[in-house]
C-alpha cells in the first residue's frame, strides 16, 4: 500500500489508485501511448501504473546499458568523459561529475526533490578495467556539502567520508585512484546526515572489469532504489533504476540464445533488506563479482544496502517473464519488471 502525503499519513491507498487520482486531478490522459490498453489493463489488475512518466534527460531503458556516457554523441561525451592511453595496456579514464538539485518523476505524476549526480538518479555508471586510473573532476553545484565515496581500494585522501573532505557548494575536488578490485561496486555521497544524502539520490554503479574479459553477454545495470516521498523515513515508492514499474510497462527484450548478465546493486534506504527474484529461471550469482566462480545457482537473492552481485542466466523458453522483489510490498509499490524473450 502507498501512503502519500497529500492524503494524510493514516490513509492507505493502492499505488494505482493514487496515480490515477493524480492524473485525473491534473487533467492528464491516462491513455496516451500505443500499448495503453494493455498497460491500463495491467494497472486495474494491480500491476503497473496508468500513464507514463514525462520525457526528460533521464531514460531508464538507456540507463540499463549505458556506462562512461556511451549514450552521448562524441561531441557531448567529450564534455564528461575522456580516455588517455597509459603504459602496461592501461587507460586513464577521466570523468566530469557534478551534483545538482533536481525534481525527478518517479511514477506518472509523482515527483521527488532529488539531489543528483549529473542531473540523474542513479548517477552515471563508471566502468573501468582492473588497473586503469580513474580521475574524477568533481564540482558541487548543490546547496550543501557533498562528496563521492567509492567502494573499492583507494588512499584515505580519496575516501570522501571525513568532514574535512566534504566539498562545499561551488567548490571542486579531484579524485584519483586505481580501479581495484574487479567486481561490481558503487559510489555515493558520504556527507552527513548520510541517510538523507543517499535516499535523496546521490549514488551510482561502479564496475571494474577483469583484464581477461568475461564471456560476451547482453549486459544490464540495475540499481534497486526507493523513495520516501513524505519524508517520514519510510519508503512509499520502490523501483529499479528510479521509475516505478518502468520495466513492466516497457519489458527488456532479449533473445532466447542470449547470455544475460545483470549487475545488480541495492541502495534502498530505510529498509534492512531488498531482494531480486526471476520467474521461470535460475541464475548463477557472483557475489560482488570479485571471483569468476559463482557463489550460488538460484532464482532469488537477498541484499542489504550496498550489497551487490553479478547474475548470469539464459532463458529456456520464449515469452514474458517477471523479475521483482520477493518482499512483495516492494513489488506492489513499483519494484517489478519483465523480460520479453524473443525466439
Amino acid at each position: 500500500m502507498l501512503r502519500y502525503a497529500v492524503f494524510g499519513k493514516g490513509l492507505r491507498l493502492s499505488f494505482v489508485v493514487v496515480i490515477a487520482m493524480i492524473l485525473h486531478l491534473f487533467g492528464k490522459e491516462a491513455v496516451a501511448c500505443e500499448n495503453c490498453k494493455e498497460k491500463e489493463k495491467k494497472a486495474h489488475m494491480g500491476f503497473g501504473t496508468v500513464g507514463e512518466v514525462g520525457p526528460e534527460d533521464y531514460n531508464p531503458m538507456t540507463y540499463l546499458t549505458d556506462w562512461n556516457f556511451s549514450h552521448l554523441s562524441p561531441e557531448q561525451r567529450s564534455k564528461f568523459y575522456k580516455e588517455t592511453k597509459l603504459s602496461g595496456n592501461r587507460l586513464l579514464r577521466e570523468y566530469w561529475i557534478y551534483t545538482v538539485n533536481k525534481e525527478i518523476e518517479i511514477a506518472p505524476g509523482v515527483f521527488f526533490p532529488a539531489w543528483t549526480y549529473n542531473g540523474q538518479v542513479p548517477g552515471p555508471t563508471i566502468r573501468a578495467t582492473d588497473g586503469d586510473i580513474i580521475r574524477i573532476h568533481f564540482l558541487n553545484q548543490g546547496d550543501r556539502p557533498h562528496t563521492m565515496h567509492f567502494h573499492g581500494f583507494h588512499p584515505d585522501s580519496m575516501d570522501g567520508a571525513m568532514p574535512h573532505q566534504f566539498v562545499v557548494p561551488g567548490d571542486t575536488f579531484l579524485y584519483e585512484f586505481e580501479a581495484d578490485p574487479v567486481g561490481v561496486h558503487l559510489y555515493h555521497c558520504h556527507s552527513v546526515p548520510l541517510t538523507q544524502h543517499i535516499h535523496k539520490g546521490l549514488y551510482g554503479v561502479y564496475i571494474v572489469d577483469p583484464k581477461i574479459s568475461r564471456k560476451p553477454a547482453r549486459e544490464f545495470i540495475m540499481m534497486l532504489n526507493a523513495f520516501d516521498t513524505n519524508f517520514d523515513e519510510e519508503n512509499e515508492v520502490y523501483a529499479v533504476n528510479s521509475v516505478a514499474f518502468y520495466y513492466l510497462n516497457n519489458p527488456i527484450q532479449v533473445k532466447l540464445s542470449d547470455l544475460v548478465r545483470v549487475y545488480v546493486v541495492n541502495i534502498s534506504e530505510f529498509d534492512p533488506i531488498n531482494s531480486f527474484h526471476l520467474h521461470a529461471n535460475f541464475f548463477y550469482e557472483f557475489r560482488t563479482g570479485t571471483s569468476s566462480t559463482p557463489n550460488s545457482y538460484t532464482d532469488t537473492i537477498i541484499l542489504g544496502q550496498a550489497e551487490r552481485s553479478i547474475l548470469e542466466f539464459k532463458f529456456k523458453f520464449p515469452g514474458q517473464y517477471m523479475f521483482h522483489a520477493h518482499k512483495t510490498e516492494f513489488s506492489e509499490l513499483g519494484w517489478m519488471g519483465a523480460f520479453e524473450v524473443l525466439p
